[in-house]
């Protein structure tokens, strides 16, 4: 199923990609629903485009263009966290509105040992 020790690597990967102005928030939740742990983190963020959702967990892909390595990250955040989610039998998904923000979820698996 995955690692115990990478169950916790998710978050932080993908927390590393939200761009939100100085009075914007980020609030992190999470819940066991239908045997699984779901983490959803929201933000009132910049927002996703409609037309770079479809890309946002390739490797390297980053949605604002303006962002540069130095200023931003090299598009590997939510690659990483879809990577380790899928890994665990879990999954990872984006809902956003530009000029609104965004809400991740991470869902996986809770082991009944």
């Amino acid at each position: 199923m995955g690692s115990r020790t990478r169950n916790n690597e998710p978050c932080p990967a993908v927390l590393s990609t939200s761009i939100v102005p100085a009075e914007g928030r980020v609030t992190a939740s999470l819940t066991d629903t239908n045997g699984f742990a779901v983490a959803e983190i929201r933000d009132t963020g910049i927002g996703i485009a409609t037309v770079d959702l479809p890309h946002i967990f390739e490797r390297f892909y980053r949605a604002d263009k303006a962002r540069s390595r130095e200023m931003g990250g090299v598009g590997l955040g939510l690659s990483i966290g879809r990577w380790i989610a899928e890994a665990h039998g879990g999954a990872i998904e984006v809902d956003s509105t530009p000029g609104q923000g965004s809400v991740l979820r991470i869902r996986l698996p809770l082991s009944r040992a």
